[in-house]
Parts: structure tokens; C-alpha cells; sequence
């Protein structure tokens, strides 16, 4: 293992920062995967945290060797409270992927090291508002820096954005989208138990959510696509959906806001954003992709088959909404989160047979027009007709937070170092525009998470008709 005192300092292709977390040691288990493999472009990669006996540690067990010496992955020493360790990082890598949370206390350092020293920068965050503030504060120098700035490559928020464009290229013209809705289900055969990390984000962004209002507020309105047909109905807060067999209720999302972005970002360039030196046939690939690809309203609810984990996620948006904005509610969510969030959160975290359990499902339902010239041409037809058309689609993978997390966290690193000319020059962007052209999507389906069309359908004088 290499030290930080190396005179000759090695440039490695990314560095793991936080390598020694809950979900950090899962990112270093699927980066041993193709480390070094003959089709890899990863062949070289560190780790990077406070201490070096956890670090340690944390390859022992990425490496599923307890007993034996940890692998020959080179650990460095840094803290998110040092700067000067974190430029030492910037300096040694063409890419940091940062799992240290939550992201308003402890990221907002690592971001400002990799746009000053112009590296790439990926994280798993699911918070918008440190999203959003790092957008504000760094985009224009990163821009200039070239460099490329990307969070919520995990579980937040990739599966919600690719899997809103997989439903929305399903739309051949004459048809077009109106809505995509998503409903997410979380699925174990035992219980289904996340890390405190996760948690403790969630409780700070209930806290500062008045800072993410006045941000936005202090800047122009986004760009909003134009959307065939009316604006949808709100619809009631908890439902029950036949179609999958769920409870679901609405709650505010990362995925939403960060969808939200990718829409706006589009509405200004309609072709994507260019690949800071793409070839001729990549542009023409781009352009082809981003022309199926058509803006339509999101929104996402959440999802149990059964009425305990609807009492469930209640409880757990009450207790966090209610009790998130005083500072006496924070101590007592932060110190009894099994209690407040009835058993889902702990601080030891999920086992390894619970994790090994858990999967995910994610329904898209896309409701539109199966003919837009026909729409368009009754009268008032903008304001008044309802969609005629349903297109139904899934994405499902194992569990959300130590499994897909890591492998779409992977998936995106191992296209920033093989395809780095075919993505933009720098910004501080949203995967969807970064790796919406790209094949993420074919990548993440040959490890385990896949993208189904489940069924079609219009509204006929015989009612619903495949289409």
C-alpha cells in the first residue's frame, strides 16, 4: 500500500472518498469488479478517508477476505475539513467519486477542490439542495475548469431519470406524452432496514428546506418545456394503485427536482449538451437520441403492497416534517431513528442477508396522446382534451442503497474514464443530460437492473385497446 508521502505521486484513474462508510466499502466492492479486467478501463484506483485502520478494514471486507492482508489498493489519508488533503486528492486523480454524507455538512468541500483543480467529480447524493447550491455556486467555473460535476449517481436519482426517457422514447410519433408518473415499491423477504447516513440526510434537508426555497427563489425561473395537453390533475395524497398491487402516497423526491432539471436543461439545448471533443458520429448519435426523447410532467409516489408499510412511510414523513425544523426534533430523530422511522433506519445499518434480500421496482406510467395532429386540430384541444393513451414500463434491480447504488455509481465512473471526450467540457450537470446519450442504460442492464416495456394501451369505444 502506498502512503501519502510518496515523493513520485501516482496518477490514479479515481479515488474512492469515504471508502470506509456503510455504503462507501459497497463502492470499493464493486470497483475490485473491474479493476484491472481486460475490457476495464479502471486500472488503477485508491481509497481516501480520515483513518487508515477503517480504510483498511473496508478493503479486508470489499475484498470478502476477513482474514487475509487487505488488497494492494493504495490508501490515502483525507478529511473533508482539511482542504489542503482534499486538493492533494485532486491532484492525484482524474476522478473523485464522493460517498460522504450528508452532502450539506461535508460536500460542498470536495466539490470546490475538483472545480478548482479541474477534475471530475461524481457523488450519490439525494439532496437538492446541496445539488442545487453546488449548481449555483460552482457551474460557470466549472464550465471553465472543465470539470465535470454530476451528482445523484446512484439510487438517487438514475433510475427515476433514464427511467422517464425509457418510457418517453416508447412514444412513436403520431403519439406524444403528456404525464410519466413513477411509483417506486421496495421489496425484501425480510425486513427492509437502510443506514443511519441516508436518514440523517433526509432529516437535515426537512431543516434547511427554507434555504433550498430562498435559493431557488433568488434565481431565474428555470426553462419548462413545452408538454402537449393540460397540466395533470393533482390527484389525492394516498392511493391505491390496482394495477400493481399498491398503497402509494406522495412524497417529496430528489428524483423530481433532479428531473426537473434535466427537463430544463433540455428546453435550452434540445440537442444535449456537446462532448468536449466529440466526433461527427457521436454528435449525430446525440442529436438522434435527445430528438426521441420528449418532455412530459413527472412526478413520483411511493409504494407497499401492504397497509403496515403505508402506516410506515406516514409515520416517517410526520415524525421528519414535523419534528425536522425544531432543534429539539432533530436531537430526538437523530438519536431514536429506529423508533421514528418504525424500525426502516438504524445506526448499525442493514445486515448483509437483508441487503442481499432486497430489491426494488419502479412502475412508469406515461399517459398521453395517441395521435398528436388529431388532438391539435379540435378546437381547444391544448386546454381541454384528456389523454387517450397509456404506455407502461419498469425498472427493477436489487437493493436500492448498497447494491444498484454502487453499480450505477461504478457504471457512470467507468464511462467518464472511456468515453470522457463523448461528455461535456465541465458544469456542474444532472445525469440525465450527462449520461442520457451514453449506454448507461445497456451498461446497468448486463449488471442486474432491468428496463421493461410492461404494456400499451388507448381508450376505445371497447374502452382500453393495446396500441
Amino acid at each position: 500500500m502506498e502512503s501519502d508521502s510518496n515523493p513520485s505521486p501516482v496518477l490514479y484513474d479515481i479515488i474512492i472518498l469515504g471508502a470506509s462508510g456503510f455504503t462507501g466499502k459497497y463502492v470499493v466492492r464493486e470497483a475490485l469488479k473491474f479493476h484491472n479486467s481486460p475490457s476495464s478501463p479502471l486500472k488503477s484506483f485508491a481509497v481516501a478517508g480520515r483513518n487508515h485502520s477503517k480504510l483498511t478494514q473496508a478493503l479486508k471486507w470489499a475484498a470478502a477476505e476477513p482474514n487475509s492482508p487487505p488488497p494492494s489498493i493504495p490508501i490515502l489519508t483525507a478529511d473533508t475539513a482539511d482542504p489542503a488533503s482534499l486538493r492533494m486528492l485532486c491532484s492525484r486523480t482524474r476522478l473523485i467519486l464522493n460517498c460522504v454524507g450528508p452532502f450539506r455538512l461535508h460536500g460542498d468541500p470536495v466539490v470546490s477542490a475538483c472545480v478548482e483543480a479541474g477534475c471530475d467529480y461524481l457523488d450519490i447524493c439525494g439532496e437538492p439542495e446541496f445539488m442545487e447550491r453546488m449548481e449555483y455556486s460552482y457551474h460557470d467555473q466549472a464550465v471553465e475548469n472543465g470539470s465535470l460535476v454530476v451528482s445523484a449517481c446512484g439510487f438517487d436519482s438514475v433510475p427515476a431519470e433514464l427511467g422517464w426517457m425509457f418510457n418517453s422514447k416508447q412514444w412513436v410519433y403520431p403519439a406524444v406524452p403528456n404525464q410519466i408518473e413513477a411509483y417506486l415499491s421496495l421489496e425484501s423477504d425480510k425486513n427492509i432496514v437502510a443506514n443511519f447516513g441516508t436518514y440523517e440526510s433526509a432529516v437535515l434537508g426537512v431543516a434547511n428546506v427554507d434555504k433550498l426555497m430562498e435559493l431557488r427563489r433568488s434565481r431565474p425561473r428555470r426553462s419548462k418545456p413545452k408538454i402537449p395537453g393540460p397540466y395533470p390533475r393533482k390527484g389525492t395524497t394516498i392511493e391505491y394503485q390496482k394495477e400493481f398491487g399498491l398503497w402509494v402516497l406522495k412524497l417529496p423526491s430528489a428524483d423530481t427536482a433532479v428531473v426537473s432539471r434535466t427537463l430544463a436543461t433540455l428546453t435550452k439545448h434540445p440537442q444535449g449538451l456537446p462532448g468536449v471533443k466529440e466526433s461527427d458520429k457521436q454528435t449525430e448519435k446525440r442529436k438522434k437520441f435527445w430528438s426521441t426523447t420528449k418532455p412530459a410532467y413527472f412526478g413520483l409516489k411511493l409504494g407497499s403492497n401492504c397497509l403496515w408499510g403505508l402506516f410506515q412511510f406516514i409515520t416517517l414523513g410526520v415524525s421528519i416534517g414535523y419534528l425536522g425544523r425544531s432543534s429539539i426534533g432533530r436531537w430526538l430523530l437523530l438519536n431514536f431513528p429506529s423508533f421514528f422511522s418504525v424500525g426502516w433506519f438504524s445506526k448499525k445499518g442493514p445486515s448483509e442477508d437483508e441487503v442481499e434480500s432486497a430489491s426494488f421496482k419502479m412502475w412508469f406510467v406515461g399517459r398521453g396522446y395517441s395521435d398528436l395532429s388529431r388532438r391539435m386540430s379540435t378546437e381547444d384541444g391544448d386546454k381541454k382534451q384528456e389523454p387517450d393513451a397509456e404506455i407502461i414500463t419498469r425498472v427493477m434491480g436489487p437493493d436500492p442503497g448498497y447494491s444498484t447504488t454502487p453499480i450505477i455509481l461504478l457504471q457512470c465512473a467507468l464511462i467518464v474514464l472511456a468515453q470522457r471526450n463523448n461528455l461535456p467540457k465541465g458544469g456542474v450537470l444532472t445525469p440525465g443530460i450527462v449520461f442520457g446519450p451514453t449506454n448507461l442504460r445497456e451498461r446497468l442492464e448486463h449488471n442486474g437492473i432491468s428496463f421493461d416495456v410492461i404494456s400499451r394501451r388507448v381508450v376505445c369505444k371497447f374502452g382500453r385497446c393495446p396500441f
